[in-house]
């Protein structure tokens, strides 16, 4: 199949996702399980990577900082708009879509392929929206929070470690935070996250979903799932970043 008939198969899955769930009440309970699998699981990940990164974008900010026109607080500025702007909505979607999405696809891959979304669907149950529609909820809710604690223990581990390395002053770094402060940065960032929750959790289930074959299939369909919704996501971000901030 091309290019363009997986396109028309991802947005006819999308249209049997998005139809109303049957049972509200079992809606809601999957949206909460899938929430804590998928987003609160995450979280040491994602507090791991937020807090190193933002130490090292300190200290090398500094370093490479030679003149003495620049002043100190420049540290503290670069670090808080490479963390909001990118490190933090972009890189962590990236992280998340290895972990989140890969999971996504074989949990739904391995239904195919044992024959249970067969079985939903013989039941007269909408497979796509039981199953997926849930996550995709999920998703779109939890990681925005993920993407804020990232945010805050990224500036937060850059703080610390330009303080307790001694390459510069807690007073400075803090100027540096406060100095130029849009609040709409964070409102961009927010809005990435969603986006890019919605292709992890979109493009993940539809590579599992249409799994054929067997374990080793799987296995394909999930490493797919993460090579095309990085690829998706870095395209994405190219258009939110024109259309948002220029």
């Amino acid at each position: 199949m091309g290019i363009i008939g997986h396109i028309g198969r991802y947005f006819h899955l999308l249209r049997e996702t998005f139809s109303r769930p049957e049972r509200a009440g079992i809606f809601w309970r999957r949206t909460v399980e899938e929430m804590d699998l998928l987003g609160v699981q995450s979280l040491g990940i994602v507090a791991l990577l937020s807090a190193f990164m933002g130490a090292v974008i300190t200290i090398q900010t500094k370093t490479n900082i030679d003149s003495p026109l620049i002043q100190s607080w420049v540290v503290g500025f670069a670090t808080r708009q490479s963390v909001i702007l990118e490190f933090s909505p972009t890189v962590i979607s990236l992280i998340l879509a290895g972990k989140v999405g890969s999971n996504i696809a074989a949990e739904i891959g391995s239904m195919r392929v044992k024959e249970q979304i067969d079985a939903l669907d013989i039941m007269g149950v909408n497979s796509a929206n039981y199953l997926i529609l849930p996550k995709l909820a999920a998703t779109t809710m939890i990681n925005p929070f993920l993407v804020m604690i990232s945010m805050f223990l990224g500036i937060f581990g850059g703080w610390l470690a330009g303080v307790q390395s001694g390459v510069i002053s807690s007073e400075d770094f803090v100027m540096g935070i406060q100095t130029g402060f849009k609040p709409f940065h964070v409102t961009y960032a927010i809005i990435k996250t969603v986006v890019f929750a919605f292709i992890i959790t979109t493009v993940s289930a539809y590579q599992g979903y249409y799994t054929r074959g067997g374990t080793r299939e799987v296995g394909i369909s999930s490493t797919r799932a993460v090579v095309y919704s990085n690829v998706v996501i870095l395209l994405a971000n190219l258009v939110l970043t024109r259309v948002l901030l220029l």
